[in-house]
């Protein structure tokens, strides 16, 4: 029991520590259930607690292996994810833009992009695992717990389903966030204001996941 609540704790630990730090995902999560449903951010949050889980269990059955596999193609990987954060965040800007001046333009092109659960939930999903940031994390702190004692498999699960568990409700938390948003600026220029910003902050923060 001792080592299953150690895997519990450190578990929840790890699974905020990669999902707390403000980045272009929050961003995209909060802004996206802002101008859209609950349910479309809620599918965009598990798709990112799901990569998080995902990498989690990669490090728990083989860290050290994976993260090392992973390092010569970490710059590509990241080269990706800020290429696809920027289309994103021109796509919705330019989206936006288009709806504000022609609301019957928005009527008719409603239900495409990301406007769906499934749909972002399986776009943030892609984007979370070009992160190769989170693999290494998670191998660091798997392997540092095992230089002191190995986990048993009972306490290896605990602690995947543990950090998946932190990272949903932390995504989740942040859609709720981005409905409270879409319903303070409920206007087309609210929205067109919200739409921008977060293109113009998603645009940065992919500058730094480049510089990074």
């Amino acid at each position: 029991m001792p080592s299953v609540t150690d895997a519990l704790i450190s578990g929840l630990l790890a699974g905020y520590g990669i999902a707390v730090p403000v980045g272009a995902i929050a961003v995209l999560i909060i802004s996206l259930t802002a101008r859209t449903t609950f349910a479309v951010g809620a599918g965009a949050a598990l798709g990112v607690a799901t990569a998080d889980g995902i990498y989690a269990l990669a490090a728990v059955l083989g860290g050290a292996a994976l993260a090392n596999a992973i390092a010569p193609v970490a710059t590509p990987m990241r080269w990706i994810a800020a290429g696809a954060l920027l289309v994103i965040a021109v796509r919705t800007a330019v989206s936006a833009v288009r709806h504000y001046r022609d609301p019957a333009r928005a009527a008719s092109t409603r239900g495409k992009g990301l406007t769906t659960p499934g749909r972002a939930y399986v776009a943030l999903l892609g984007l979370t695992i070009l992160n190769p940031a989170t693999i290494i994390y998670f191998a660091a702190l798997v392997l540092g717990r095992q230089a002191t004692g190995d986990r048993s498999p009972a306490a290896s699960v605990v602690f995947v389903v543990a950090a998946f568990v932190a990272s949903a409700s932390w995504q989740f938390l942040l859609a709720a966030g981005g409905t409270a948003v879409g319903r303070v600026l409920t206007g087309p220029r609210g929205r067109l204001i919200t739409a921008v910003l977060s293109s113009v902050v998603i645009v940065i923060l992919a500058g730094w996941l480049l510089l990074g």
